[in-house]
């Protein structure tokens, strides 16, 4: 696996930065316009009240909650796996851990929205901020609104961290081959950087800091986000496997987004002499070890269920398994587990074409799993007469499909004024380590960047 010279790197990942095609904005201005069809659905809903949507008083946590379980859980593809493989040490990881730390921070300001949308009067939702007020009201502290609150932004701005610093050195480069207004405002995002071994030995400490302490954040933040499901006596969601089941399922399906990212950015970025099948191969690898222990999970899930026959429970397994909800479930099943066991537990099956497709069927899964964990248990309580259905409407629909578009938009301007894949790790990777070279050394395997 041989890299470029090193002016090639720096030419070839400039090259969307400095040159814009009329796709470039084309795609921008078509999901520019799905995602202000979303805020004008929102802004509708908000209007005319929570009636437009399927929610009842039955089943009040449905597509919103759904999605926002599973835009967090998308989250935990970048920042964990990222530290992991820093603190690993792991030489394939230089072209990834870009591409993965912006998805998290992107898929957590999505996944943050929906509390927000899913509150009737989404206007006051500085109510869940616990500041001092004039009549010392404080928000409550055992809703899971306000747990979610902390451990959202705790994670955020963690990750935002973890994101900014590696890019400092690559805004210095970019400064030093541009002009003009984009010199001045990159030379503002480099905060001076001149690549001295004094800088460099402070950026490699700040990082493997964050990255020591982003890992415990992450888990923490998964299994808040299970609390909310876990701490509630309704049927199967009383459990304490949430914790780790929840936190399994979003580094699986994190580990299938960023798949099908890299395999995005590859195609359309001409990225194939830095994203390699080697990548893709060792990835897939970690999505089949994460199937299988998703696969564990549920099965173990289901049998306790099934052995404890409790009748609640049990009116909620079966209407999963055989009943109205079976044709998603085992949907989920094919699409979380036998694909990818099949297409990744086979050798010759496991090139970049079999990793996408098998993380397309996991991205697909793992939202079905959230909405199965959601809707049944609401819509078969302990009491039949609180028995409901559910059935989204154009609304839930229409915002849904919005906040996927503006994923990708928010990716697609991100890949075009920051370097997708960090230009100093490529490099650092044919040089000695960084993180080697002692504080006062002479001298760093980058040399100083100058204006």
């Amino acid at each position: 696996m041989k890299l470029p010279s090193d002016e090639t790197i720096t030419s070839d990942l400039l090259h969307p930065l400095l040159n814009t095609s009329w796709r470039f904005y084309l795609l921008v201005a078509f999901l520019g316009g799905i995602v202000v069809m979303g805020l004008g659905t929102w802004l509708f809903q908000m209007i005319m009240g929570f009636g437009l949507t399927g929610i009842n008083n039955t089943i009040f946590w449905a597509f919103y909650i759904t999605n926002f379980v599973f835009w967090i859980g998308i989250s935990h593809a970048g920042t964990l796996i990222s530290a992991i493989l820093r603190l690993v040490n792991a030489g394939w990881r230089r072209p990834v851990t870009r591409c993965a730390e912006v998805i998290t921070a992107f898929a957590l300001m999505i996944g943050a929205l929906f509390p927000i949308i899913h509150l009737g009067r989404p206007w006051l939702f500085f109510w869940l901020v616990p500041y001092p007020s004039s009549r010392m009201i404080w928000p409550n502290f055992r809703s899971p609104l306000v747990w979610d609150f902390f451990a959202i932004n705790t994670y955020l701005t963690g990750s935002l961290l973890f994101l900014i610093l590696p890019m400092i050195p690559d805004f210095a480069i970019v400064r030093d081959k541009s002009t003009g207004l984009r010199r001045k405002i990159y030379g503002v995002l480099a905060l001076g950087w001149r690549g001295t071994t004094k800088q460099w030995h402070r950026l490699e400490t700040a990082m493997s800091i964050m990255a020591v302490a982003i890992i415990p954040v992450a888990v923490s933040v998964h299994t808040i986000v299970s609390f909310d499901f876990s701490m509630a006596p309704v049927p199967m969601w009383h459990s304490t496997i949430f914790g780790p089941y929840f936190v399994a399922g979003a580094i699986f399906s994190g580990i299938a987004g960023l798949i099908i990212a890299m395999a995005t950015l590859r195609k359309l970025l001409h990225l194939e002499n830095y994203l390699y099948p080697l990548h893709f191969q060792n990835l897939g690898k970690l999505l089949l070890m994460m199937s299988l222990l998703w696969g564990y999970f549920v099965f173990n899930e289901r049998l306790t269920v099934w052995y404890g026959n409790d009748e609640a429970e049990m009116n909620v397994f079966w209407v999963t398994q055989s009943g109205s909800f079976s044709p998603l479930f085992w949907t989920m099943v094919t699409a979380n587990f036998v694909i990818p066991v099949i297409v990744l537990g086979i050798k010759r099956f496991r090139t970049i074409t079999g990793c996408v497709i098998a993380s397309f069927g996991v991205c697909i899964g793992m939202w079905l799993e959230r909405f199965l964990i959601v809707v049944p248990s609401l819509g078969h309580k302990y009491l039949p007469y609180s028995w409901g259905t559910y059935t989204p409407r154009p609304v839930e629909l229409m915002i849904t499909t919005a906040t996927f578009a503006a994923m990708v938009l928010l990716y697609t301007l991100f890949a075009k004024f920051v370097p997708i894949i960090s230009i100093w790790e490529l490099k650092a990777g044919k040089h000695p380590s960084p993180a080697l070279f002692p504080e006062g050394a002479r001298e760093h395997p980058l040399g100083e960047i100058h204006p």
